[in-house]
């Protein structure tokens, strides 16, 4: 793996952002046709999201980091896709959650792989692959894998963090090492080993805040 960490900043400002993105997102798939929209964006670069601009550029800085907007766009695409089953629960988890309190004891991705793992979803031998290969990965293939990761995740009744994938995703290619150990520390922390190991604090994973503008980063 390689990549440049970026020091996060003192303040817990990204998750407030992050979450009233996800917030923002979940109230325009109300409508069917606005999600419908949102979702032909699923798995493709900003350069492509032709229907995604005219709900997304008013609410994201005009100097954000490249990364960072397709980042936001991924996002909304992947929410907008979601099965029907997983969306009444997302509304709820919104309801539900304290966007800076909380933040440190979010899942990200490798603790929603570790529950999928536990409840029979994927055998840990695929998860852990995954993960591996997430950390040799740039973004542009991480992009590319998420869709049918997310979809087959929720349709088994897994949930994911979005707030927490967002964040993730705005600074994977530069700070690729710090995120994929994360994922796979809380995906050892959260699944059942059957081996013994000690599982003490499994389901308090780890995410750290950052500021997307470009001039921070």
């Amino acid at each position: 793996m390689t990549s440049t960490s970026v020091p996060p900043p003192t303040t817990p400002t990204r998750p407030q952002h992050s979450d009233k993105f996800v917030a923002y997102v979940l109230s325009l798939c109300e409508n069917k046709r606005v999600q419908s929209d949102l979702r032909t964006g699923l798995g493709l670069p900003v350069e492509r999201c032709n229907y995604l601009h005219r709900y997304l550029v008013r609410r994201l800085p005009e100097r954000l980091h490249r990364d960072a907007k397709r980042a936001h766009y991924a996002v909304a695409a992947l929410i907008a896709a979601r099965p029907r089953a997983a969306r009444d629960a997302d509304a709820e988890r919104a309801d539900q959650t304290d966007p800076v309190s909380d933040w440190p004891k979010r899942p990200n991705l490798g603790a929603s792989l570790a529950e999928a793992t536990n409840a029979g979803v994927i055998k840990p031998d695929s998860a852990e692959g995954d993960l591996h290969l997430f950390s040799r990965q740039s973004s542009d293939a991480l992009h590319a894998r998420l869709p049918a990761l997310t979809r087959h995740l929720q349709s088994r009744g897994i949930a994911l963090d979005w707030a927490v994938l967002l964040e993730d995703l705005t600074w994977w290619d530069r700070d690729r090492d710090r995120i994929a150990t994360r994922w796979l520390e809380n995906y050892f922390r959260t699944v059942n080993h059957g081996d013994g190991a000690d599982d003490t604090d499994a389901n308090t994973p780890v995410t750290d805040t950052t500021d997307l503008h470009e001039e921070n980063i």
